[in-house]
């Protein structure tokens, strides 16, 4: 039995990392897609969200299959409940994604921001992508020092969304209120999607060290 439970968490792991691949192809997707105007990949990435909920329904299930059966104690209670959490981040990063996609989608054939604003977003969507792959890596490997980095480059993302908004409350800002709103709310999922991924390399780094990093 023990090796038996010892497979459903390498299966647990294995999960984990498959969904975490599709989202950092999602979001490299939905970048490319908002930065571009390009509308085949903003659809590409919007079914790819429909696949990572698919696969994190799934994940779900054999955790809650996990907890009922194998009734685990300790770290092993800490390994599935912290997969269930993960999961959940997972899935509201391609939710993410999706919503960057829909941007490009329901301004194709136009640019979602701005001229002046491109770059920034160009910037952040780039962060974005990286984090995602690091992501991926962290999940695989429970490299902690990986779960620093995450960090580091959040801190990057967080300062060009408040950069986003002085922008656009700014006396020079001259967009209209379509622009206004599609330059915040990109922002926003950007940010978003970013703040996921340090709540997951937290909890990563929990179970590989024991030491807990406090949500800031």
């Amino acid at each position: 039995m023990r090796e038996v439970f010892q497979a459903e968490l390498r299966e647990l792991q294995d999960g984990l990392v498959q969904i975490a691949e599709l989202v950092a192809s999602s979001i490299d997707k939905a970048t490319r897609a908002f930065n571009e105007s390009n509308v085949t990949l903003a659809e590409e990435t919007i079914g790819d969200d429909d696949r990572i909920d698919e696969l994190a329904l799934k994940l779900d299930e054999l955790a809650i299959t996990i907890l009922a059966r194998q009734n685990p104690v300790a770290r092993d209670l800490r390994i599935v409940v912290s997969a269930l959490r993960i999961s959940a981040s997972l899935e509201r990063m391609g939710d993410m994604a999706a919503h960057i996609a829909q941007l490009a989608r329901y301004r194709f054939p136009d640019k979602v921001v701005p001229k002046s604003l491109r770059p920034t977003f160009a910037e952040m969507g780039r962060l974005d992508v990286e984090i995602a792959h690091m992501l991926a890596e962290l999940l695989r490997t429970q490299d902690v020092e990986l779960a620093e980095t995450i960090r580091n480059e959040d801190d990057k993302v967080d300062a060009l969304h408040l950069a986003v908004f002085d922008k656009v409350l700014g006396e020079t800002w001259k967009g209209g209120t379509v622009d206004t709103v599609d330059a915040t709310l990109a922002s926003r999922y950007h940010e978003r999607f970013a703040d996921h991924a340090v709540s997951i390399s937290k909890k990563v780094q929990y179970l590989a060290t024991g030491d807990w990093v406090p949500e800031s």
